[in-house]
């Protein structure tokens, strides 16, 4: 991602960035439910999206999940990519937020949030970059400050990822990095 692409606004709210959240379904994946022939729920998790998390909690950003449902599946990705941040059931995500960033000692300016459906439009409208997927419902999509070119579950949260490194002046040492 080019930083130079993004409208000016968009660079100035991503710079600010101290805690990046994120929904899990929909977002992290793509969205649909699958169940095995004994009833377990199965989630695919894009490694890009993997990646890109872990990179923002190298740069000194924190990352949390607030998502309404409880899967195993998230409490298993999220330990493995080492999120310190996971709210599962929280049908308030709002409050839950609220409290995440007191604890924390941060405000909603340097809070940004992607979803990608009504439950996570309270707190879309809260932070100061609020993001959606490509694939974002509509009605929550015209409340985006950002929307990704990617879909939920396939590299959505890795583009978010990118846009906060580039716009903190962070981009090029992580390309350094890996050089």
């Amino acid at each position: 991602m080019l930083l130079t692409d993004l409208p000016a606004d968009i660079r100035e709210r991503a710079a600010k960035i101290r805690l990046a959240v994120f929904d899990v379904d929909g977002v992290l994946t793509d969205g649909k439910l699958s169940y095995s022939d004994d009833g377990r729920e199965l989630k695919s998790f894009h490694v890009h999206d993997g990646f890109g998390l872990k990179r923002l909690m190298a740069n000194g950003i924190e990352v949390a999940i607030i998502t309404a449902r409880m899967s195993h599946m998230v409490t298993e990705r999220t330990a493995e990519l080492g999120i310190a941040h996971v709210y599962q059931g929280q049908e308030n995500k709002l409050a839950c937020f609220e409290q995440l960033i007191h604890a924390l000692k941060l405000t909603p300016e340097q809070s940004s949030y992607c979803g990608d459906d009504l439950p996570d439009l309270a707190i879309m409208r809260r932070v100061a970059l609020s993001i959606a997927v490509a694939n974002a419902h509509p009605w929550l999509r015209e409340h985006a400050h950002w929307r990704t070119q990617h879909r939920g579950g396939e590299g959505a949260v890795r583009e978010v990822c990118d846009l906060l490194l580039a716009a903190q002046g962070k981009a090029e040492s992580e390309l350094a990095r890996f050089s």
